[in-house]
């Protein structure tokens, strides 16, 4: 890996949770869901441009505001790029931040892994002129987000086990 600007981040984040790489590629790409079962971080996300099927749900654009247990939000949008499933896909971001990122799902028996790969450059303004000396702070922050997605993500599984059952 090359030399990062102190405003450039990349996370590796890998969570494990019990089901199966089907659900959890359903549910993450469902963005209109994440106001509803991540609302520790997401707190709008708006759909702007369809994709081109619903299946694959490549090239559809949304927007999203979000926020970690710091004083500031983001405001920005993605669209998936590419996809592979169940296994995981693709996405670029752009607006407060701009980068990309790869969802990858394995099943391990009873349980996935859930790994994301995780590109950005901070462009926010304060994010961006602050990062030379808060970029710990900052790491932290999305460190603090994603482990809220994990447990965010188990719950869902796991009302979704529920609903079918009743």
């Amino acid at each position: 890996m090359g030399y990062l600007q102190s405003n450039e981040y990349h996370f590796i984040t890998r969570w494990r949770v019990q089901g199966t790489v089907e659900e959890v590629y359903d549910i993450l790409t469902r963005p209109a869901d994440l106001v509803r079962w991540w609302p520790s971080v997401y707190l709008a996300v708006q759909e702007l441009e369809e994709a081109d099927s619903d299946k694959n749900r490549i090239g559809k654009v949304v927007r999203v505001h979000t926020r970690g247990w710091l004083p500031y939000t983001l405001r920005w949008k993605f669209r998936a790029t590419e996809k592979n499933y169940p296994c995981g896909f693709a996405l670029e971001a752009w607006g407060d931040f701009v980068g990309s990122g790869g969802w990858h799902f394995k099943q391990d028996e009873a349980w996935v892994n859930v790994t994301y790969d995780w590109r950005v450059r901070a462009d926010k303004p304060t994010l961006r002129y602050l990062s030379f000396l808060l970029k710990p702070l900052f790491a932290a922050n999305h460190r603090w987000a994603m482990a809220q997605g994990e447990k965010s993500l188990a719950a869902e599984l796991t009302r979704r086990r529920a609903a079918i059952r009743s």
